[in-house]
C-alpha cells in the first residue's frame, strides 16, 4: 500500500500533490518498520512466558500492556497520517491518464507526390 502510494506520488503532476505528502509517507514507512519489529519482539516475549502464562494471566497481561505501550506512538502516526494514502489515490484518479505508447504521426511515402515523378 505504501509502495503503491509512493510510486503514484512520483508520477502525479505537481498541481495535484501537496508538499507534505512525501514526508507523511516516510513517517508511515518508519512507523510500519517499528511496528513490524515490535511484533517480532512480542512473539518472542510470548514464547518466553512461563508455562501456564496464557491470555488472562497476570504475566501475559503485563507483557501485553508493555507491548501495547511501545506500539502506541507508531499507531498514533498511522492515525494522524494514514489518510495520505487515500489522498494520493484520489489524486491519481484525477490525474490525466497518459497513453501507454506515444502516438506517432502518420508517415507519408516519399514516393508519393512530386518526388515520385518519372519512376
Amino acid at each position: 500500500m505504501l509502495a503503491t502510494a509512493r510510486l503514484q506520488l512520483q508520477h502525479l503532476p505537481a498541481h495535484l500533490t501537496r508538499a507534505s505528502w512525501p514526508g507523511q509517507l516516510t513517517i508511515l514507512e518508519e512507523a510500519l518498520s517499528h511496528l513490524d519489529a515490535l511484533d517480532a519482539q512480542w512473539r518472542q516475549t510470548r514464547a518466553q512466558l512461563p508455562e501456564g502464562a496464557g491470555p488472562g494471566s497476570a504475566a501475559y497481561v503485563d507483557a501485553l500492556d508493555e507491548h501495547h505501550a511501545e506500539c502506541w506512538s507508531y499507531l498514533d502516526d498511522w492515525a494522524c497520517y494514514g489518510r495520505v494514502v487515500l489522498d494520493i489515490q484520489a489524486a491519481a484518479r484525477r490525474a490525466p491518464s497518459r497513453p501507454k505508447r506515444s502516438q506517432l504521426p502518420a508517415l507519408t511515402s516519399r514516393r508519393s507526390g512530386h518526388g515520385a515523378r518519372g519512376r
